[in-house]
């Protein structure tokens, strides 16, 4: 007999935002707890399991399909609502290519009926993950023109920056500024799973701060990400006060498995309670050839706890936070596995909201340097962090 699967709610702070007015600022936005997560009531994720999946495919064969699309998993969904003697309704988000279910508003009964479905592999309360954000301390003064380039210190500590020209990241959390001059932002690909725009512009900034390490460009201007001029792709899961349900955080997983090709890659610098749904959305992602850089989490507690940081898997990578120094920081997330790499983290200075740049602490600042070494090809170590609490020393990342 399946279950109704509930969740303990606990979570992990990975990012965070500031100020609206800022153009060019020099506040470190140091890492801190202070996660809240509840379930929201009435929603849930119904996820189909091989037996659905098959009516799923019959269905979209039938309606000359090669593959399930997401109306194919809409008609399955009214199927099973009806065997279950529920009434048919629309889902919110129709999974079919990382997962294939739904998220969908339902009472608890009606959940309770279809964790006893033949179709359905398991029926999951949907979250709503709200992040801790940080006290900001602003020491920069708004600059009414970009400064000129500089280079990171994660960026030197890496290997330095290389061309990423012609390569895609796909940035899953809060947006990316849409018109920042230090960042290729494609606008065409992007989506936005919070709001009503139709644009998934960054009205928090972590996402602009991720995908500037990840690929700002080399144009003697800001900064210069770790694979410079790469095109990122904004997928907008998260709002302005960097909270976001999982129920959307899996459409943005689903949207990439779709849209990207063998050989792109992924930050996901987020997370929250452990969500078997996501994770297995996760797993499907990367076995598609798209590489996936994750962050630990920041609660200094084993990464083992928290999703999607506790996945583990081929073409996924979870990675802790370091300052300078090669030094252990303090707030990250540890455990080998699933940990996999040491990345820089601490003060690290980036693009933000505004066509500004701004200095963010975190293992989200630590996930993109290593997207952005996934865009480049092979990773390599050198050397590994100090004072890991772990007792595993964690290899650095490096090109």
């Amino acid at each position: 007999m399946k279950k109704l699967f509930f969740l303990l709610l606990a979570g992990s702070m990975l990012f965070s935002c500031t100020n609206d007015e800022i153009q060019t600022q020099t506040d470190d936005l140091q890492a801190k707890t202070g996660v809240t997560s509840e379930i929201i009531p009435g929603k849930y994720i119904v996820i189909y399991n091989a037996n659905g999946i098959k009516k799923a495919s019959r269905i979209a064969s039938s309606t000359g399909n090669q593959v399930i699309a997401p109306e194919n998993i809409r008609e399955l969904t009214s199927l099973v609502l009806s065997d279950a003697n529920i009434s048919d309704r629309v889902p919110e988000y129709a999974y079919a290519s990382a997962v294939k279910g739904v998220a969908i508003e339902l009472t608890e009964n009606e959940a309770d009926k279809l964790a006893l479905s033949p179709n359905v592999k398991g029926v999951y309360p949907d979250m709503m993950v709200n992040f801790g954000l940080p006290d900001v301390s602003i020491n920069g003064k708004p600059a009414p023109q970009p400064v000129a380039q500089s280079t990171p210190w994660g960026i030197t500590r890496i290997g330095g920056s290389a061309d990423g020209t012609g390569k895609t990241a796909w940035i899953i959390d809060t947006g990316i500024d849409m018109n920042h001059p230090d960042l290729n932002v494609d606008q065409t690909r992007g989506i936005n799973f919070v709001t009503t725009s139709a644009l998934p512009d960054d009205d928090n900034g972590h996402g602009t701060h991720c995908a500037g390490i990840v690929a700002a460009k080399n144009n003697n201007l800001g900064v210069v990400g770790v694979a410079a001029g790469a095109t990122v792709v904004p997928i907008k899961v998260l709002n302005r006060r960097g909270s976001g349900a999982y129920s959307a955080i899996i459409a943005g997983v689903d949207y990439v498995a779709a849209k990207g090709q063998a050989g792109d890659a992924v930050n996901m610098s987020l997370g929250g309670p452990t969500y078997q749904a996501l994770d297995d959305a996760i797993i499907v992602l990367a076995s598609k050839g798209i590489k996936v850089a994750l962050a630990a989490g920041n609660e200094s507690q084993n990464t083992n706890n928290v999703s999607p940081g506790r996945v583990n898997g081929t073409n996924i990578y979870t990675i802790s936070a370091m300052g300078t120094g090669d030094l252990w920081a303090s707030y990250s997330n540890y455990g080998n596995p699933p940990v996999d790499y040491c990345a820089p983290g601490s003060s690290i200075y980036s693009t933000y909201k505004g066509g500004g740049y701004a200095t963010l602490s975190g293992t989200s600042m630590a996930a993109p340097h290593v997207c952005g070494l996934l865009l480049l090809g092979n990773i390599s170590t050198s050397g590994t962090v100090k004072n890991d609490p772990d007792g595993n020393a964690d290899p650095i990342a490096h090109r």
